[in-house]
């Protein structure tokens, strides 16, 4: 839970920090933030979900614990969080099996000679 917390607290810092030397990159980012979450054909529920598994992937701890918190405040039970962290599970391991193609048509062209 240390961690977890600190990365919470970093956050905030960090935040804090960018608005206060008037950042311009970061308020846009806020403001894509902001239009990328917000409700459309997808809710900001299911957006958060997605963003959920997509950190899973990438394995950004913080973006994990930012989109799990937003997708529980958006209304997300802890089931639908696990199936979106289930989905980062294939899809990480599924681009395991796209990079293993080519190792087997390097071996092809070792071993088949």
């Amino acid at each position: 839970m240390d961690k977890i917390e600190e990365i919470r607290r970093r956050r905030r810092s960090a935040h804090s920090k960018l608005l206060s030397l008037n950042s311009k990159v970061y308020k846009k980012f806020l403001q894509m933030e902001e239009v990328t979450y917000s409700n459309g054909a997808l809710t900001k529920k299911q957006k958060e979900l997605i963003a959920v598994g997509v950190s899973v992937v990438i394995n950004c701890e913080s973006c994990m614990e930012w989109h799990i918190t937003q997708a529980a405040l958006a209304g997300a039970s802890m089931k639908e969080v696990l199936e979106a962290i289930e989905v980062g599970i294939e899809l990480g391991s599924g681009s395991a099996t796209v990079s293993a193609r080519f190792a087997l048509e390097v071996m092809e062209t070792i071993f088949e000679k």
